[in-house]
């Protein structure tokens, strides 16, 4: 009680820690989050015509658009990647164990025609969060303030316009296998083999060099693998093997007959602010261009001696992404 005023409230100090040397500047900045987030929610009405748009028949084996109406423009999404097993889970069972954390984000923008476009995001990108006085990582956001202030951070970093990202995903290991399961496996081609046994997260890695074909738990293990606390790069290009996988088991004869039923067993491993009918429609227009998704991520500046944050490379014009139409490259 003794950071308490007389009539009960947080004295001063405790404000500071709560909210930074400028907690009035902070307190803004959520409020404004929050207020965004319900105009996002409105304004949203423009992108499906109907509230939850139903196919009125099966979906067709070769049409996309059957699974539901497309959007009528670009969406952008951000997907949390966390290091539980469930969504729900209290623990995240890794190592140190805790509440979940985000290990993997994406911005994922899909409209109907065009290559899907994907920003992986630097998980240990120093940035500055709400009541720390020091530079923490992104990926300390989520941890911080879930959802919400974890897409105001990247708006920010990025450079995006108002209301970005539009809808989010956060996905659990679990939702990750139950997706490569049922969409029946998928390929990659890995330039190397992968041993490695974690016994403080009680994991182990066990995949051949090669194009090999692998199940939910193998997905899993090449997402998850980073034997070097420091090389969050190295992971992330493993990563983004598998989303080209994903990708191309999406264009499979089978999928589209497939994804209500995957839609329906992901949805209910994940926190999202999609219906399962608004996910098919976005799934119908990024199966509506053959071209696999054009995966970008932020230019850093080199590390700095023992550093594990990482920063920006300076003077880059925003926004960071999406690259115009026609500019986009491959990284």
């Amino acid at each position: 009680m003794k950071d308490e005023g007389p009539t009960g409230d947080p004295s001063p100090s405790r404000l500071k820690r709560w909210f930074g040397s400028h907690p009035f500047r902070t307190i803004l900045r959520i409020a404004a989050a929050v207020a965004g987030a319900s105009l996002i929610a409105g304004g949203l009405g423009v992108i499906w015509p109907k509230p939850d748009p139903i196919a009125a028949e099966p979906p067709s084996a070769d049409d996309p658009a059957s699974l539901a109406p497309l959007p009528k423009r670009p969406v952008m999404v951000l997907v949390v990647g966390i290091d539980a097993d469930g969504i729900h889970d209290p623990s995240n069972r890794a190592a140190p164990q805790g509440p979940a954390n985000a290990d993997s984000l994406m911005l994922i923008q899909i409209s109907p025609g065009d290559p899907v476009q994907v920003l992986q995001l630097p998980t240990e990108l120093a940035v500055n969060l709400p009541g720390r006085t020091t530079m923490q990582s992104l990926a300390d956001a989520y941890p911080l303030g879930s959802v919400a202030l974890t897409a105001d951070v990247i708006a920010e970093v990025v450079g995006l316009k108002e209301g970005e990202p539009e809808r989010f995903v956060v996905i659990a290991r679990q939702a990750l296998r139950s997706l490569v399961d049922g969409l029946g496996e998928v390929e990659v081609t890995l330039n190397q083999s992968y041993k490695h046994k974690d016994s403080a997260q009680n994991y182990s890695v066990n995949l051949q060099a090669g194009r090999q074909t692998l199940n939910g738990q193998q997905a899993e293990q090449l997402a998850r693998y980073r034997p070097e606390p420091k090389n969050d790069q190295a992971r992330r290009s493993r990563q983004q093997s598998l989303l080209n996988g994903i990708h191309e088991q999406l264009n499979q004869p089978n999928a589209i007959a497939l994804l209500p039923y995957v839609i329906g067993e992901v949805s209910a491993q994940m926190e999202t602010d999609l219906t399962p009918m608004e996910m098919m429609s976005l799934a119908a227009a990024a199966l509506s261009s053959n071209q696999p998704p054009v995966i970008t991520q932020l230019e850093l500046a080199p590390r700095t001696g023992q550093q594990v944050m990482r920063e920006l490379k300076p003077n880059q014009q925003l926004p960071l992404w999406p690259a115009p139409p026609g500019d986009a490259a491959d990284n």
